[in-house]
């Protein structure tokens, strides 16, 4: 009896650690992520080059920077509403940093013009960074000043503004040049932004 009783007690010893021993181990730490609100014109164009960047884990295109909540494009674009055209870009700051992304973004606009971005006039199409805390706006004045010597002509107009609601825009709106690729590049090309850009930055 003594002998069974101990059979018994070693096969439940068993069953209960037997899940301890498979159980898989506890899921990584995800990384702590951080957002930049830019408008650069069109969005379709931003959110498509931003997403180029190695450490950028996503780029929604929206609106921000004006005073109608749950503005609609046609809110944006009828200038009525003090909206840009932007995009979010949410990055992994241990793959890339603020002050990167600014690099890029300057490159991707022309920051002499405050009327709009090549084909797309008006102040919804104006380029802006917006800040979300202190150390972005001081990260901003300063890749403002380095940019400036970059610049091949002209002055940067480009404001730093602090940030507002940032509203996402219509659904058709988002990866469009990935889902509209002839459309888009079309456009692209029309618009003359990359001849533009060469001008203005070499």
């Amino acid at each position: 009896m003594t002998r069974r009783l101990a059979l018994i007690l070693a096969a439940l010893a068993a069953l209960f650690a037997a899940p301890l021993a498979t159980a898989a181990p506890p899921p990584a730490k995800l990384p702590a992520l951080e957002t930049a609100v830019f408008a650069g014109g069109c969005f379709w164009c931003m959110e498509h080059d931003m997403k180029g960047i190695r450490g950028v884990v996503s780029v929604e295109s929206g609106y921000t920077g004006g005073h109608v909540d749950h503005p609609t494009y046609q809110d944006v674009t009828s200038e009525t509403s003090g909206h840009y055209e932007s995009v979010k870009v949410t990055f992994d700051p241990s793959k890339v940093d603020y002050g990167f992304i600014l690099s890029r973004y300057w490159k991707l606009i022309d920051p002499t013009d405050d009327g709009g971005q090549f084909c797309d006039r008006g102040p919804s199409y104006r380029p802006a960074i917006f800040f979300a805390n202190e150390a972005q706006r001081k990260a901003a004045e300063a890749s403002k000043l380095d940019a400036q010597k970059a610049l091949k002509q002209g002055k940067i107009l480009t404001p730093i503004l602090p940030l507002k609601t940032f509203w996402p825009a219509e659904e058709y709106h988002r990866d469009f040049a990935e889902r509209n690729s002839d459309h888009y590049q079309r456009y692209r090309t029309g618009c003359g932004r990359d001849e533009r850009l060469k001008q203005v930055w070499g």
